[in-house]
């Protein structure tokens, strides 16, 4: 009877320290070079540096000091670099981040064709890849990657917001001035999909190359098409030059309304009160919306000299997410950070009610802006005010619409 039990005891105390080394493996730190390294790709000095640029920076490196630059007694070391708006210069940066100096993770803060090729060089690498300033759905469609994730908007939720509240005002004829390359196509498509849907009409186009400085061709055709809506499907200094010059041609003044598909704060700032007010756009971030966007953005405020536009609210979230991934599941794999990311919530500074789809969307809340008369505005950085909360299910596209590989049924 005795050896019996002794026999049961040894069993159980075998299945005991079994389980305990099983839990003790699992709950292993595992690390591929005993650091964890991030890199950040921006535009420093073109036409996007003041939407993302030396702030994007910024905002990465506040989410690791948060972290005190370590992570699990492991260091965090970063890099950046400015890619020059140049597809090839993003490819071979991040190539050799990859493959000479084991950065585990970029954040890119750039152009729909050089973040296409970042996401690919990440499948192909096995390297986690977010896209925070590029837009184009393909992202997340033909362009996915099994470790890239769509972080902060993308044409799809910009045509959604701003397109729909326009049409929805009985401004249904559109004449667009678009950016010749993937970002500028996708806004125009989507937004003309919402034009249409509505009941709309796209008069015509105008396509120019990025860093235009002379619109004057484009806002002409624009002014003679006698639409109701002229629709810019362009951004950062693009953007802001389209809008001066519309002025100065009397778009507004002659009734026709200006529709910014992508505009950030620091194009109002830009820009001013004066020459922006009463415009329409779509955010996924606006500093004065609640407490904790305000906290961030105070912090922000202090090192930056300027309110943090979506990107930078967007890359701060980003990399922490990150980090918070590899400190729950005690590993930098990037299978495995990027499955437990995609299994939790998120709300933070800049996402509300926020997830991570199977395709790679990171959905969230997004906002429809208006920009404020210069009565209305009470200080420098008091620009605008949200009309609308657009939640983050009506905000992207459907899941069921993706083309990417590794959503389920698509393989």
């Amino acid at each position: 009877m005795v050896a019996i039990i002794s026999q049961k005891m040894s069993k159980t105390l075998i299945s005991v320290t079994a389980l305990a080394l099983s839990i003790s493996t699992a709950n292993a730190q595992e690390f591929s070079d005993e650091k964890v390294k991030i890199g950040a790709m921006v535009d420093m000095s073109g036409v996007y540096s003041a939407n993302g640029g030396p702030g994007a920076v910024l905002a990465a490196e506040m989410a690791i000091e948060d972290y005190g630059n370590e992570i699990l007694g492991k260091p965090i070391e970063f890099v950046s670099a400015d890619y020059q708006n140049k597809v090839s210069v993003a490819q071979a940066t991040a190539s050799r981040w990859f493959d000479d100096e084991d950065v585990d993770m970029i954040v890119e803060s750039m152009d729909s064709a050089s973040a296409l090729s970042l996401f690919g060089l990440g499948d192909d690498r096995g390297r986690v890849t977010i896209g925070a300033g590029s837009a184009s759905t393909r992202l997340t469609g033909d362009g996915c990657s099994k470790y890239g994730i769509h972080y902060v908007y993308d044409t799809f939720a910009l045509a959604t917001g701003t397109g729909n509240a326009i049409v929805k005002e009985g401004n249904t004829e559109w004449y667009f001035i678009t950016a010749d390359y993937a970002f500028g196509h996708s806004l125009e498509q989507h937004t003309e999909e919402v034009v249409l849907a509505n009941g709309g009409e796209v008069l015509g186009k105008a396509r120019h190359p990025l860093s235009t400085t002379d619109f004057a061709s484009y806002l002409l055709q624009a002014q003679g098409s006698g639409a109701q809506v002229v629709g810019l499907a362009n951004a950062g200094n693009d953007f802001s030059t389209a809008v001066k010059q519309a002025n100065e041609f009397g778009i507004t003044q002659g009734g026709q309304i200006l529709a910014g598909m992508l505009v950030f704060l620091t194009d109002i700032q830009a820009l001013t009160v004066d020459v922006a007010q009463g415009m329409q756009f779509t955010t996924g971030y606006y500093w004065d919306y609640d407490d904790q966007t305000r906290e961030f953005a105070q912090r922000f405020y202090e090192r930056h000299g300027g309110m943090p536009t979506m990107i930078h609210a967007g890359i701060y979230s980003a990399v922490t997410q990150y980090l918070k991934a590899i400190e729950a599941t005690g590993t930098d794999d990037s299978d495995v950070v990027v499955k437990h990311m995609k299994s939790q919530p998120i709300n933070d500074a800049f996402s509300r009610n926020g997830y991570i789809r199977e395709d790679g969307r990171m959905v969230h809340d997004m906002y429809l802006a208006k920009i404020k008369t210069p009565a209305e505005s009470k200080s420098e950085w008091d620009m605008a005010e949200i009309v609308r909360v657009i939640p983050g299910d009506q905000a992207y596209r459907p899941l069921e619409l993706s083309e990417c590989q590794y959503v389920s049924g698509n393989n």
